[in-house]
């Protein structure tokens, strides 16, 4: 996902340092992976089972989920369709990209060398 500039534009970027700089909501990887493991493709699936991975304690609302996914959608990472339903309104159906799935393997590396630096830091701290 593009960091937004002025007004909501969005800026292009170096796309490690742009998932760098959004570690502090970490809400994009969560729904990528649940993309990847076919676990949500929908609005409410996607509030169910995000909190469940969510890598923060905060609890995720909705509106940072469908914010989310219409960035992913506007960067390539993830197209969208509406779905009949036979229960209610038409659903909005998200599916992941090829471009999606890479991004988010960038992101698991980051998580990864962050994870390491967190638990580094940490010790030191506990060493003191």
């Amino acid at each position: 996902m593009r960091k937004r500039g002025r007004r909501g534009q969005r800026s292009a970027q170096d796309p490690l340092a742009v998932i760098a700089s959004n570690l502090s909501r970490l809400v994009e990887p969560v729904l990528l992976y649940l993309l990847a493991t076919d676990q949500a493709h929908y609005g409410y699936q996607f509030l169910a089972a995000a909190n469940d991975f969510a890598i923060t304690d905060a609890a995720i609302d909705a509106g940072v989920i469908y914010r989310t996914l219409r960035g992913l959608e506007e960067v390539g990472y993830v197209v969208s369709s509406w779905a009949p339903s036979a229960s209610g309104p038409a659903k909005r159906i998200y599916q992941l990209t090829p471009a999606g799935l890479a991004h988010l393997k960038r992101w698991a590396a980051v998580l990864e060398q962050r994870g390491r630096a967190m638990v580094y830091f940490a010790q030191l701290c506990a060493d003191l």
